[in-house]
């Protein structure tokens, strides 16, 4: 996967199968927002081309800033849902999806927080691409590479290998790495073989 768009399968991945049959959300409280922003700062800061004054350690997460995020993130699933189309999408997105035109709205909105692409190339080095303009303060530099982490994503061939997960107890968007790959991991396909085995074996 681009390092540029790991960022939004990090964001996506905040909605995870709890272990109990149901669904589990690593950005329902500051704390957890807190906690993921800071394991994250390396992912944002690969988006934007260099720290540009994006600190993790000073954001301080208050409701505002939760909401702005977990805002960002439904557009990402959203987006992603619309792309697994036709197949059904995350169990957990099923009742809560964006429209399309809002989510692509929303995510615009977020990247639009980093300004604009430009190219440097120094003399010594190699050819890296900067954001310069837009927002200068440290959430809205994240709000903005979550957003264009999406967008790459979405706009790219990647795009095309993107899949739910059918588990009956999980709720992940995964890469489909070959055409035969059905679920996210060997776990998931065992434990569903397991579990249709079971099914029939009591069946009637």
């Amino acid at each position: 996967m681009p390092i540029m768009t790991v960022l939004a399968f990090e964001i996506a991945a905040t909605i995870r199968h709890d272990g109990q049959g149901g669904v589990a959300d690593g950005l329902a409280t500051g704390e957890l927002t807190g906690a993921w922003i800071r394991a994250n700062a390396p992912l944002v800061e690969q988006v934007l081309g260099g720290p540009r004054g994006f600190d993790a350690s000073v954001i301080a997460v208050d409701d505002e800033v939760r909401e702005r995020l977990v805002g960002v993130r439904r557009a990402v699933r959203s987006l992603f849902a619309r792309a697994v189309s036709p197949a059904p999408p995350s169990k957990a997105d099923a009742g809560r999806l964006l429209d399309p035109v809002t989510a692509v709205r929303m995510l615009n909105e977020a990247a639009d927080g980093l300004g604009g692409a430009h190219l440097e190339w120094p003399d010594e080095g190699e050819p890296v691409v900067r954001w310069t303009g837009g927002a200068s303060e440290p959430v809205g530099l994240l709000l903005g590479a979550v957003g264009r982490s999406g967008i790459d994503f979405l706009a790219s061939p990647e795009r095309l290998r993107l899949r739910a997960c059918p588990a009956a107890r999980c709720v992940k968007y995964f890469l489909q790495d070959d055409p035969r790959q059905t679920w996210c991991s060997p776990s998931c396909g065992n434990r569903e073989r397991v579990n249709r085995h079971y099914q029939r074996k009591h069946a009637g």
